[in-house]
Formats: structure tokens, C-alpha cells, sequence
């Protein structure tokens, strides 16, 4: 006999029979969120011997870069869709299960072919921090939810910043497989704590899962982001980078006609539209573009040959341990970030979180003499990032359906994916374009690095304006576990 999903009655009696157990749920979820991103950071201490240990040319090596953004990518909405529908710990935990298979195909690999099928399957635990979140809303009690979901959307900046220094340092003394072996261990260790300790919800969306909308989005998502992450290799004005942006923009118009016809769409487009929604997905792509920046130009400034003049001569090793302090200072902001989202608004905590960005690269442009200045300034950045980060979710949350938080979370985390992969692009050419000469090679200069800071600011200051756009709500208001089905109502004060 098939069984029913539980009504919303039977889903607050089971929560109330068996209440789970909020600060293991947090933690495990929050660990979750680290152990993805520092995947996401593995192989960046590898990229400079990648074509040596893959037996390819450099362009070719890029791709073990460009597979797990363009899976991450294609992966957040769809497994977040999937979540709302079937449950969204099952999904976390096929997530999951991609990042340990996708290690272990890489931890196998000494060529290209299959370290690219690695590192798109490791792509696919990207849905594992919206996920997370959603889980959170649907779990947590009330009083618990802001600092919850402040601390899982940090994560995502604490991994990459914490795992770099770790990376380096087995890169340097181990053989590079044992990266992915890491990488395959915690992924089991996630895995192990989720079935003890995370319970299923009973929250359903039902329907039939969109499976025409979910090929157009990846394609048109396809499409977009292997323009934006090659186009500096292929060329702008290539035939193979314009074709490409031009297939994204019919596919997806296309897709969108789609989505709105169709019942039971990938992504609900009208709640899209939501003012709030709208606006806080188009501040992601710029929060994004913030955030990546900095982990491209401080790494190789602090690695640059002190004969340059401006170069800090640091070690691999010593780059990482000078921007891991950002990671833990987004975790120490997250209770903060909670706290003021309580008390005036997500908007404020967004808006507060851009200003702070933007500060930190105004820093940037006049403090880089030393390694130490350096620390500063990602500490501020990391601050800032920390604060909008945790800020995005209780904005999304609070605008859209509780049936559909797992999809609206996973779409967003998509949109701070598209600002990465443009600021990759557009930071890699201003540093590659302007350079001065050292030796017999060409490395980027002193007012490169100024400009990369001064587009990085530029891009937060962007992000400030689109949030003050955004409806003033008072304190943060979301749904309360109680509050089954239909459209959140609001839950007052914390």
C-alpha cells in the first residue's frame, strides 16, 4: 500500500512527540556546509602543477576548475526542487553521496578525462548548503532559526577560507591524492552524522518533478557560465564565446515560458518576481562577485616575488594561514549577524554587510605592504561576507511558501555562483591584461591589483544599493516549524 505524505497536523504532532534535537541538527548541517566548500577549495594549491600531473596543457587543466562550477550550478535548483518534493534530507543525502564518489574518481585519477568526472560529481554537493537551510526552517523552533541559518550560510565562506591553508599544506607534503581521499573521509563522516542525527521532514511540495524545465535550465545555465568562466581563453569576441551567450539568452527566454505555463514548475517564477525575492537574488550575484575576488587577488599578492616592488614573497603555505583568519571571523559574525536581523531586519544586516565589504577593499587599494595588512583586509572582507550571507536567507525565507524554501534557497545559491564565475572572468582579465614585466614572464601589477580591489568595492557598493531597494520589514519575521503549508505567516520578534 502507498502511503501518504503526513497533513500538517500529523507533521506537528511527530515534531512534538519527537523533537529533534536542534544544536546536533545545526552542527551537523553547519559541518556539511564546510566540508562542500573546502571541496571547492581543494585543488586550488594544485592549479599551478595541474597540466604536469594530468599530462595536459594548461587550458585543458582549467576544466577540473570550470566541471564543478558548471555542476554546482546546474545542481542547486534542481536538488532543491527535489528536496521540496521528496524530502529534503534524502536529497542532502544524495549530495552527499556525489561528493564521495566524485573524491574517490578523483583520488583514482592521473588523467584529465576522469578528474573532470570527478570534480562534476564533487560539483553536485553545491545543493547541500540550501538544503541545509531549508531543513533548518522546517526543524528548527523559532528562537533558534535566525543564528541557525546565519551560521550554515557562512559556511560556505568559512570552508573555502579555512581549507586553503590545510590544502596547501598536504599539497606541499603529501602526494595530491590524499587531497581527495580527505575530501572522500569527511564526505562519510557528514554522511554518517546526518543519518544519526538529522531527521526527515514531513514538509512535502508534492506535484510532478518538472523534468522539461530542468533540462532547459541546464542547458541555458550551460550555456551562460561556460561563456563567462572560457570566454578569457576562447576570446570575447570569438564566435564559440558569442554563440554561447546567445544560445543562454534563447534558452533560457524559452525556459521561462515554459516555467510559466507548465504546472508544478522547476522554479516558480512569480515568486521570483517578488520584489524582495528579486532583489536580494540580484544582491547575491554582486555579494558573490565580492567574494570571489578577494580569494583571487590576495593569494597572488601575497605570493608575488618581493623583487617586484610590491610583491610579498610569501609561501603557499603561509598565503593560506594569512587568509584563514576571514573564515573564522564569518563564523564569530554569524550570532551577530542573527542577532541584528532579530532586531532591525535582514535588509539591515544585508546593507551592513555590503558597506563592510566595501570597506574592506577601500583598504585594500593603500594597505599592501605586508603580509600582516593583508590579514587585515580579508578579515573586514570576511566580516562583511559574513553578514550578508547570513542576511540572504531569512530575506528569501521570509517571501516564499514554506513548500518551496528548498527550491528559492537552491536558485540562490545559484545566483551567488553566476557573481563568482563573472568575477573569476573579469578580475582574471584586468590582472591578465595589466601586468609588467619581471624577467622573461609578465606578472600583473601594482595598479592591477588596485584596480581588481577598486571593481571589488565597486561591486559591493552595488550590492548596498540594490539592498536599501528592498521593502523595510522591522525585525525579521519567518515561519515558525508549526507553520506547515501555504504562505508563511509571519512569526513576531525572537
Amino acid at each position: 500500500m502507498t502511503s501518504l505524505p503526513p497533513t500538517p497536523d500529523a507533521a506537528d504532532a511527530a515534531l512534538t512527540a519527537h523533537p529533534p534535537r536542534s544544536g546536533a541538527v545545526v552542527a551537523v548541517l553547519a559541518f556539511g556546509g564546510i566540508v562542500v566548500s573546502l571541496m571547492q577549495t581543494l585543488v586550488v594549491p594544485l592549479i599551478p602543477d595541474l597540466p604536469g600531473l594530468l599530462h595536459t596543457s594548461a587550458s585543458d587543466a582549467s576544466w577540473a576548475i570550470t566541471a564543478t562550477l558548471l555542476a554546482g550550478a546546474v545542481a542547486t535548483p534542481v536538488l532543491g526542487r527535489l528536496g521540496d518534493m521528496y524530502g529534503k534530507r534524502r536529497t542532502l543525502l544524495l549530495s552527499l553521496t556525489m561528493l564521495v564518489v566524485g573524491s574517490v574518481v578523483c583520488a583514482l585519477s592521473d588523467a584529465l578525462a576522469p578528474m573532470i568526472v570527478g570534480r562534476a560529481l564533487q560539483g553536485f554537493s553545491a545543493g547541500v548548503i540550501p538544503l541545509g537551510i531549508s531543513i533548518m526552517r522546517d526543524e528548527l523552533p523559532a528562537e533558534r532559526l535566525g543564528s541557525a541559518m546565519a551560521l550554515m550560510s557562512s559556511s560556505l565562506g568559512v570552508g573555502g577560507a579555512l581549507g586553503l591553508p590545510g590544502a596547501a599544506a598536504l599539497a606541499e607534503h603529501a602526494d595530491w591524492h590524499v587531497l581527495f581521499w580527505v575530501s572522500a573521509s569527511l564526505g562519510v563522516v557528514v554522511i554518517a552524522l546526518v543519518l544519526a542525527l538529522v531527521p526527515e521532514s514531513p514538509v512535502r511540495g508534492g506535484g510532478r518533478f518538472d523534468l522539461v524545465g530542468a533540462i532547459g535550465l541546464s542547458a541555458g545555465l550551460l550555456c551562460l557560465l561556460l561563456a563567462i568562466s572560457k570566454g578569457a581563453d576562447w576570446g570575447w569576441g570569438s564566435a564559440t564565446t558569442t554563440g554561447l551567450f546567445g544560445a543562454a539568452v534563447v534558452v533560457l527566454l524559452l525556459w521561462s515560458r515554459w516555467e510559466l505555463r507548465v504546472t508544478g514548475p522547476l522554479v516558480d517564477l512569480r515568486t521570483t518576481v517578488r520584489r524582495q525575492v528579486l532583489l536580494t537574488n540580484l544582491a547575491s550575484i554582486v555579494i558573490g562577485f565580492a567574494m570571489f575576488g578577494m580569494s583571487l587577488v590576495l593569494p597572488q599578492l601575497l605570493q608575488m616575488p618581493e623583487a617586484t616592488g610590491y610583491g610579498l614573497g610569501q609561501s603557499m603555505m603561509t598565503a593560506g594561514l594569512c587568509l584563514g583568519p576571514s573564515g573564522l571571523v564569518m563564523m564569530a559574525i554569524s550570532p551577530l549577524s542573527a542577532r541584528i536581523t532579530a532586531t532591525w531586519g535582514p535588509k539591515v544586516s544585508l546593507m551592513l554587510g555590503a558597506g563592510v565589504i566595501a570597506a574592506g577593499y577601500g583598504m585594500g587599494v593603500f594597505l599592501m605592504d605586508a603580509a600582516w595588512q593583508v590579514v587585515i583586509i580579508s578579515c573586514v572582507i570576511g566580516a562583511g561576507i559574513g553578514l550578508a550571507y547570513s542576511a540572504m536567507p531569512a530575506l528569501i525565507m521570509s517571501a516564499v511558501p514554506v513548500s518551496e524554501t528548498g527550491a528559492a534557497n537552491g536558485l540562490n545559491t545559484l545566483m551567488r555562483s553566476i557573481g563568482t564565475s563573472t568575477a573569476s572572468a573579469v578580475v582574471g582579465v584586468v590582472l591578465a591584461h595589466m601586468t609588467t614585466a619581471f624577467g622573461p614572464t609578465e606578472l600583473p601589477s601594482l595598479n592591477g591589483f588596485r584596480t581588481a580591489f577598486v571593481i571589488g568595492g565597486g561591486a559591493a557598493l552595488v550590492a548596498l544599493a540594490v539592498a536599501s531597494l528592498l521593502p523595510g520589514r522591522g525585525p525579521d519575521r519567518l515561519t515558525a516549524p508549526s507553520e506547515r503549508s501555504g504562505t508563511p505567516q509571519p512569526v513576531a520578534g525572537r
